[in-house]
This record gives structure tokens, C-alpha cells and sequence, in this order.
């Protein structure tokens, strides 16, 4: 049985032990603590750090291995043969023109679904549902990467009004558009979540992978909640980038 500090907080969690063990190193080559081309600590040095057993710590490596980050060297030790780059690109925005700025260039693949359409989660405070939903699931590509999962419950009503637009682009970026619609508020909410099965091979990451989901509801002048979308963004691409003092104008 795994004793000792490290070993309890792996505990914690269901995932099998060498693939937490294998996503500490490597965090640990994305932050540079190993750039290409060092040795990392041996098998014992490792075994002696966290506690675990042998074949834990060569399970991990075989896994950073298979993904391409290092290559056992007979006789002389495991190396990083590759730096992970960081890709936190996609930030999440706090005003609507600027997000709408931010996702401008996404390219979305839409998925269908034979599910029946069921309305929106709403709390009390996001407004009232709808009549009725038009729903729309994508992931979205970027540079032929997927890094989100969309789906969008629009109000019916207001997807009749520009069909066409809707379906050619940015549910998000149509709705200002739309003349006799008052938007009377728009939030968004987020919370650290982990990939299950189908997010992780929907954006191409690992199993408990680290995501980013985001809830975004627009109201209408009625507190018509006439825009719902729930957001999976793969954890490695996101950067929450907040200015805290607004700076002055004049003296």
C-alpha cells in the first residue's frame, strides 16, 4: 500500500497512480524545471520522491514516452527529447466585444444529435426560459486543433428572425445585430472541471484532463434568457487575463 504526503494526495483521486504520476512530469517539462535535452531524476530518485512503487514510475515514463517527450538511453538515463509549448492563446474575455473579438477566427464543426432538444439549466437569478430552443453543438478549431465544445440553446424567436445568419455564423456576434431585440443583460460564469470520455476525444486531450467550462446567458429586456451556452475549453489553451485597476484619464 502507497504511504507518505505525496501518496495521500494522490489518493484522492480514481485515476490510476502512474497517469497522475506521468501529468506531474509533465508539468513539470512544461514549465521548464527539464528543458530539452536533460536527464530527469532516475527511477529510484523518483520511486524516493513520491513514494510509489517501481513499476508505477516506469508505467508513467512509458507513457511520456509514447507521447514523445522522452527517450530512455541505455545506460545513461531518461532525457526530454521534446519542450511542450505553451498554448494559452484563447483568453477569457470579461466584455462581450472583446470576447466576440477573441473568437472571431474560430472555426466550428457542428455535431448532430438525434437527442430531444431539453431547455436550458437556469438558475433563478439567469432569467426566465423560453418557449421554445432552436440547439446547436460544435467543436471549435483553431488552426485545425480543437479547443472547445459548444452548445448553444437559442430561443426560437429569435432564431426565425435571421436563420441564415445564425447558421453562417457566430450565434454570439448575430444577436447585436438583430434590430428589434433589446438585450437587457449578458454574464458569464466559469468553473475548473476534468475531460470525461467524450470531451477528451472530442478535443483530442487525455482522460481528467484539466478543462475550463463556461456558462453564458443573454437576456432580453423580458429576462428571457434567449441565449444559453454551456463551453468545455481544453485546459491548456485558456489565460484568464484580468485588468484590476482601470487606468485614468487626465489629471
Amino acid at each position: 500500500m502507497v504511504t507518505g504526503k505525496l501518496s495521500k494526495i494522490f489518493s484522492h483521486s480514481q485515476v490510476p497512480l502512474y497517469i497522475q504520476l506521468a501529468s506531474t512530469l509533465r508539468r513539470r517539462i512544461e514549465k521548464g524545471f527539464w528543458k530539452k535535452g536533460d536527464k530527469i531524476s532516475t527511477l529510484d530518485e523518483l520511486v524516493v520522491e513520491f513514494d510509489v512503487g517501481r513499476v508505477t514510475v516506469r508505467q508513467a515514463i512509458d507513457l511520456l514516452q509514447e507521447e514523445g517527450l522522452v527517450k530512455r538511453q541505455q545506460g545513461k538515463g531518461t532525457f526530454v527529447v521534446k519542450q511542450i509549448k505553451k498554448e494559452q492563446w484563447l483568453k477569457l474575455e470579461v466584455s462581450m466585444s472583446s470576447m466576440l473579438e477573441t473568437l472571431s477566427d474560430n472555426k466550428p464543426k457542428f455535431l448532430s444529435s438525434k437527442s430531444p432538444i431539453l431547455p436550458p439549466q437556469l438558475n433563478s437569478e439567469e432569467g426566465k426560459l423560453a418557449d421554445e430552443y432552436v440547439c446547436m453543438e460544435s467543436v471549435q478549431f483553431r488552426d485545425k486543433k480543437p479547443y472547445g465544445i459548444v452548445k448553444v440553446h437559442l430561443d426560437k424567436y429569435i432564431f426565425e428572425l435571421a436563420p441564415e445568419s445564425f447558421h453562417k455564423n457566430l450565434t454570439l456576434a448575430v444577436l447585436p445585430q438583430l434590430e428589434s431585440l433589446k438585450i437587457k443583460r449578458a454574464h458569464q460564469t466559469l468553473i475548473i472541471g476534468t475531460a470525461d470520455t467524450e470531451t477528451a476525444q472530442l478535443l483530442d486531450t487525455g482522460l481528467n484532463a484539466p478543462t475550463a467550462e463556461v456558462h453564458c446567458v443573454v437576456t432580453d429586456e423580458n429576462d428571457v434568457a434567449i441565449y444559453v451556452a454551456d463551453i468545455i475549453y481544453r485546459g491548456d489553451c485558456i489565460k484568464f487575463d484580468i485588468q484590476l485597476l482601470q487606468s485614468s484619464v487626465g489629471n
